[in-house]
């Protein structure tokens, strides 16, 4: 009887992983130097970027090149900077992980 509560009880505490994950990438990646969460600091919130790319067919991709390469004109006239120290598969993680935001 106690195995089954258990196996629930690991599985359970796996499906908030991918998200706490994300996070803590955005952190180790210094994405939280500019960006917050839910409220803006230098760039948007996540739940803004979110909000404004939801539906938008194709944007991951986008937005992941964005994350890399940097650019500008979409927030206003502070520019988002190059991040080489984010690889294209950690770009992609965290693009995905933001557009779930609400």
């Amino acid at each position: 009887m106690l195995s089954p509560l258990l196996a629930s009880i690991a599985l359970l505490s796996t499906l908030s992983l991918p998200a706490q994950a994300s996070q803590q990438l955005a952190q180790s990646k210094a994405c939280l130097a500019c960006h917050n969460i839910d409220k803006k600091v230098v760039g948007p919130s996540f739940k803004e970027i979110a909000k404004k790319y939801a539906g938008k067919k194709g944007i991951e991709a986008q937005l992941a090149t964005k994350v890399t390469k940097g650019g500008g004109g979409v927030w206003g006239t502070m520019p988002m900077p190059a991040n080489p120290q984010v690889s294209e598969a950690e770009a992609k993680q965290l693009v995905k992980w933001i557009l779930t935001l609400k």
